[in-house]
């Protein structure tokens, strides 16, 4: 990886008498748990107002992912380095530090939503804080990002951009066009795969010879590595190598964290294709069991993580009814603030 190193994949770092962990930094790890709490929160939120039709659309979650999305952001400087999520991008952009109530507002149509109500679920934008649009063509972001960062040695901002896919993403043909192009130029470009085992409803292991995705980026000159994505110290400690070395000089990089959805691909999905138990093993790996298990290893009481969650909860519950209070976006006006 010509200097960059991922923890071993579930260390836990274990004092000797079973009753600690050594090496937490618990102010870093808290405030990690406390922003992929908001995520979940806000996730479980907006699948209620689906299902009661104040979100209209199609709506695809992030439940199980929030580690890879806060991990990754932890490490950026933004909004000065851009990230272009796919259309699973709720958390992305909440990590990015957008608001949960301007959030909300735009999946419920607001004029006070990111983008007026206009972008909805699957196209929000927030540039001000650093996330440029999702896309909803898979595969799309990655050659916008990968422009972005040949930007960035044009302008000397020292910017990193970082694109954002799943797994079935990378047999798309413009993610290779955009890679070899980043290779070419050495740009200061992050390709972060989610690889959560499912291409749509299919099994990623059903669609390709090798499903370790990240070994694909040598055929291009490019670095790859492959991290837990459901370890978010994890995911933060090995951003920030990635981060760096690509603002150096040393990118391209492609980082694979691997991850699991605790939810459909889209709401109403019925999953029928995951085996019995997968979700229920699931759930016992997710990043906010491990975060909140490494917080209580090392010596934080569960009723003051008890309290952090209910705090949270209450933030997230008291945004939506404020997204929900505000003026619905104006249909005259629908094409304003638009260009092509």
């Amino acid at each position: 990886m010509g200097g960059l190193t991922a923890p071993n994949p579930g260390d836990r770092a274990t004092a000797p008498d079973g009753k600690a962990e050594v090496g937490v930094d618990v102010t870093m790890l808290t405030g990690l748990y406390r922003r992929m709490c908001s995520i979940r929160y806000f996730e479980e939120r907006v699948l209620e107002m689906r299902l009661a039709n104040q979100v209209v659309g199609s709506v695809h979650l992030c439940n199980g992912q929030e580690a890879i999305a806060v991990g990754t952001c932890a490490a950026l400087d933004l909004p000065k380095d851009l990230v272009f999520p796919t259309y699973r991008g709720h958390g992305w952009t909440l990590a990015c530090g957008a608001p949960q109530e301007s959030v909300f507002a735009e999946l419920l149509g607001r004029e006070s939503g990111l983008n007026g109500g206009r972008g909805g679920s699957a196209y929000l934008s927030a540039p001000d804080y650093g996330m440029y649009g999702e896309n909803s063509i898979v595969g799309a972001g990655v050659p916008i990002a990968a422009g972005a960062a040949l930007a960035a040695q044009f302008d000397d901002s020292g910017r990193v951009t970082v694109a954002v896919i799943g797994d079935g993403a990378m047999n798309q043909g413009s993610v290779h066009e955009a890679m070899n192009l980043a290779a070419v130029r050495r740009l200061p470009f992050i390709l972060v795969v989610e690889n959560n085992g499912y291409s749509e409803l299919t099994p990623i292991a059903d669609t390709v010879v090798s499903d370790v995705l990240y070994k694909r980026a040598s055929a291009y000159g490019m670095k790859g590595i492959r991290i837990d994505g459901n370890d978010v110290v994890n995911v933060a400690r090995t951003m920030r190598q990635v981060v760096s070395a690509a603002r150096s000089g040393d990118g391209p990089i492609l980082v694979e964290a691997t991850t699991e959805r605790l939810v459909g691909h889209y709401i109403g999905d019925a999953q029928l294709y995951r085996p019995a138990g997968e979700i229920d093993r699931a759930k016992a790996n997710e990043p906010l069991v491990r975060a909140r298990r490494k917080l209580e290893g090392a010596g934080m009481p569960s009723t003051e993580l008890d309290a952090l969650e209910a705090e949270i909860l209450a933030e997230t519950l008291s945004a939506s009814y404020a997204a929900l209070e505000a003026p619905r976006s104006d249909p005259s006006t629908v094409l304003e603030h638009l260009y092509a």
